[in-house]
């Protein structure tokens, strides 16, 4: 069989976590559910797969590989014990790469009052510096959640309620050292169309928003992103300067110390698309065949960001899970 790249779904993102307890609390605050929970006892770890899951969300009900916008949290046993266990979030010197996850939300004040109320804590308020539109709350390991608006900042000032079924786990945000060749590799070999740009020239960045299913939409309020409504985008930030640089490099997060651990696609045909990855040349960190899990792949994108392909099992059955 044939691949068809346009069926792909940008399934999930992982991240490791200290306490899976404390984490799967904080991300159901956010209104995800655990939809999926894989235990590995033997080899000592356990998968929580976390996403918006109530009438409204874009994927209520469907199998956990039929699916975008999810988030995978990793726990390690016995780190929960480990008063040194720390993760690294990405965004600290000499470690930076992955930046954040983000979630849209109705409301975005009320959103945003509602997590201070709660007692997290905030990298970025609403009333911090010049971005008046966006926040980014702390998860308990430190990774940063961005907070945007579905609707234009002024329409929702005076809103005091807001509705966890509507949120959306929106993006995913990475940051690569060549803007041409990230792009080049997530259009042309991952199958993802490019749906927003946004050109920071004065202060030496660009943002590039891609991902799979409906293009961004034309229609959005002025004030308002223009995928705000969508799951499962990936952002990748380029800073100017890294591309002249040539010993630069990000850090992929599974080097030590870790923290973010990959992204994942899910495809019509697990065999068919590994099949057309091998044509393309990819940078292979798994293939099908290596080790002992015959259902996921791992290909390495420009910047050696790990990707997990795995089977949608709605599309063709492969595994239980």
């Amino acid at each position: 069989m044939a691949t068809d790249p346009t069926r792909y779904k940008l399934n999930h993102s992982m991240l490791r976590v200290k306490d899976p307890k404390r984490s799967v609390e904080f991300y159901e605050f956010l209104g995800m559910k655990l939809v999926q929970k894989l235990p590995n006892p033997d080899a000592k770890f356990d998968l929580y797969f976390l996403a918006y899951d109530s009438p409204k969300a874009v994927s209520h009900a469907n199998h956990w590989t039929d699916r975008e916008g999810i988030v995978e949290l990793t726990h390690n046993y016995g780190t929960e014990n480990d008063p040194d266990y720390k993760i690294a979030n990405g965004n600290q010197e000499p470690h930076r790469g992955f930046g954040h996850l983000c979630i849209s939300v109705d409301n975005l004040q009320a959103a945003c009052q509602r997590l201070e109320d709660a007692g997290y804590k905030f990298q970025k308020k609403l009333s911090d510096g010049r971005m008046r539109h966006i926040a980014f709350v702390l998860d308990p390991d430190g990774y940063w959640v961005e907070v945007i608006g579905q609707k234009p900042l002024e329409q929702t000032e005076n809103e005091k309620e807001t509705d966890v079924g509507t949120y959306r786990m929106n993006h995913t945000m990475i940051r690569v050292k060549d803007a041409e060749k990230s792009l080049a590799f997530y259009k042309d070999v991952m199958g993802m169309q490019l749906k927003r740009t946004s050109e920071n020239e004065k202060n030496g960045f660009n943002l590039y928003f891609l991902g799979y299913g409906a293009p961004a939409n034309d229609s959005a309020p002025e004030g308002v992103s223009a995928t705000a409504d969508q799951e499962g985008l990936l952002e990748l930030t380029w800073n100017y300067d890294t591309k002249k640089d040539p010993n630069f490099q990000y850090h992929n997060g599974n080097a030590e110390p870790q923290g973010f651990g990959h992204i994942c696609i899910s495809v019509d045909d697990l065999d068919a698309a590994c099949a057309r990855f091998e044509e393309k040349k990819v940078n292979w960190k798994k293939r099908l065949t290596d080790g002992r899990m015959k259902n996921i792949a791992f290909v390495l994108d420009p910047d050696g960001y790990w990707i997990e392909v795995v089977q949608n099992e709605k599309l063709k059955t492969r595994s239980n899970w």
